[in-house]
């Protein structure tokens, strides 16, 4: 993280975007109808318009002109960006059908989607995908590389040679965003191909945990620092663009907030969504096409939030691998981690994002409470194990 960003936990929960019919493993919203209420998850409510918004992203409640073309950035924006959106249809070996977005990113048919979309196609799963192009246009689909661990997948398209010229999207940069700045949220929500929202960005750094979408590997908690945004984005968004006014785009929505802690009712729209930022994506991309994985930087210890009351916020060390990064610079169980490089910790999800943004070899400066006293220590991190070793 670069000086002067402000790190944050999230304080309801954060729950992925797909639309499902039946399958239980890799999704963590409700699917649409009540006969899939697989999990005590609940998705943001359908927005029936997109706000009138002029380029800065604010409705100024005055009507255009007559001939005058209202968000006209925003519009071409748009225009830029949909013929690069594709719907994603995940059909598991048991009968389960999941549907979500995803966007290409080149020309020979790599398309950049969210894992918990097309999980269910994977390994022991052995299910199908098949994509939908923006011009209507069906191809199939194979699985290039998952990460759990932020939540991101690259799919390839078969056959490319037949499905006429392909029209990848332009990737911006995450780290230019401020809050404020119009995004759009593309995709297919509520199995509405196509569909725009407009909104801001809400926050930057949001630390957010998406939750253990089945996978056995120990990267299978996401844990990100996300963008938040008040685009309407819904079930089914999941894998799709988050776009900028200068149609790039800036990140990978994948999870929106939900203040239900239970199955009953259904909420509706309010407002705060994530995506992943596409600086983010970028490396993961480049090590998924070549490795089918990606690696991860890892502190080795387990953590838990201070908790309210305690009087300090930040990531309580619940237990330290003997051997690890921690071990070795000499963090104890029961420490409580305040900072990261001057950062401030406010809790678990905080810590780990903080360190998954970083790269095995890394070396950070952690600010610790023990007792009574502030201690410092630096730690250089290793390499997140995974289930084959």
């Amino acid at each position: 993280p670069t000086g002067g960003r402000r790190r944050v936990g999230l304080g309801v929960a954060a729950v992925a975007l797909a639309v499902t019919s039946g399958f239980t493993g890799a999704v963590a919203s409700r699917a649409l109808d009540d006969e899939n209420d697989t999990n005590s998850a609940v998705p943001i409510g359908q927005s029936s318009d997109s706000n009138s918004n002029d380029s800065s992203g604010q409705d100024n409640g005055v009507a255009p002109a007559a001939g005058e073309q209202p968000n006209e950035p925003v519009t071409q924006a748009a225009a830029d960006v949909l013929p690069s959106v594709v719907v994603i249809t995940v059909s598991d070996n048991q009968g389960g059908v999941g549907q979500g977005s995803g966007v290409i990113i080149s020309d020979s048919g790599l398309v950049l989607t969210n894992n918990h979309v097309v999980e269910g196609a994977a390994g022991r799963n052995g299910g199908e995908l098949s994509v939908t192009l923006a011009d209507g246009t069906s191809a199939t689909a194979d699985i290039v590389g998952r990460d759990p661990a932020t939540d991101l997948a690259v799919i390839q398209l078969k056959d490319v040679g037949s499905l006429g010229t392909l029209e990848p999207a332009r990737l911006g940069h995450s780290d230019n965003l401020t809050v404020g700045d119009t995004v759009l949220a593309i995709g297919s929500p509520l199995g509405l191909d196509g569909s725009v929202s407009a909104g801001i960005v809400s926050a930057l750094n949001r630390a957010i945990t998406l939750g253990d979408f089945g996978d056995s590997r120990a990267t299978s908690a996401a844990v990100v620092e996300a963008i938040q945004t008040d685009a309407a984005i819904n079930p089914g968004n999941s894998g799709g663009p988050l776009v900028n006014s200068s149609g790039e785009v800036v990140g990978i929505n994948t999870a929106i907030a939900s203040l239900a802690g239970g199955t009953s009712g259904q909420s509706g729209n309010i407002g705060v969504g994530f995506a992943i930022p596409i600086d983010t994506a970028r490396s993961i991309v480049d090590q998924l096409v070549q490795n089918g994985e990606a690696t991860h930087a890892y502190l080795g210890v387990r953590l838990a939030d201070s908790g309210v009351g305690s009087g300090t916020n930040g990531a309580v060390i619940a237990g330290v691998e003997q051997g690890g990064p921690a071990d070795d610079a000499g963090i104890q169980q029961g420490d409580i981690v305040t900072k990261v490089d001057g950062e401030t910790v406010r809790d678990a999800a905080s810590l780990t994002a903080a360190i998954r943004a970083h790269a095995p070899g890394d070396k950070l400066n952690l600010t610790v409470k023990r007792g009574s006293e502030e201690k410092s220590f630096d730690a250089t991190l290793g390499t997140l194990p995974t289930a084959d070793g």
